[in-house]
């Protein structure tokens, strides 16, 4: 699952998101606890990451995964511009963790960010809030 959360990561770091998808499931449920929202589905989750405002680069610090190869968790370091942060350019980090079907592609992603925040207006047609 190491291998995959690589893949993931590699795929949105270029924008490639024909790799990107490869590495979703058909179902998958896209978590964001810090502003209450669950994308479901492949297809919105694709659309939130290609619609997401501003400049954005990852840096993938750790990636750990279960021996059984169900479960992975990422930490990682972003770089943001230019979105509703607003400018210089922040650095913050996070930590995801993904799981996967017997195939290997990622069911559930669910990112912790350093703080709660309101999400920014403009991805209420792919978001539900709870």
């Amino acid at each position: 699952m190491r291998g995959a959360v690589e893949a993931y990561w590699t795929a949105a770091e270029a924008r490639d998101w024909s790799a990107f998808g490869a590495t979703l499931a058909e179902g998958v449920v896209y978590d964001l606890p810090q502003t209450r929202e669950r994308i479901l589905g492949k297809e919105r989750y694709l659309r939130f990451n290609q619609e997401y405002p501003g400049d954005w680069h990852v840096r993938v610090e750790r990636i750990v995964a279960d021996a059984e190869g169900r479960q992975a968790a990422a930490r990682t370091g972003f770089t943001v511009t230019g979105s509703q942060l607003g400018s210089p350019p922040q650095e913050m980090d996070a930590i995801h963790f993904f799981t996967f079907d017997e195939e290997g592609l990622i069911t559930g992603v669910t990112d912790f960010w350093p703080e709660s925040y309101e999400p920014p207006a403009g991805r209420e047609h792919l978001v539900e809030r709870y």
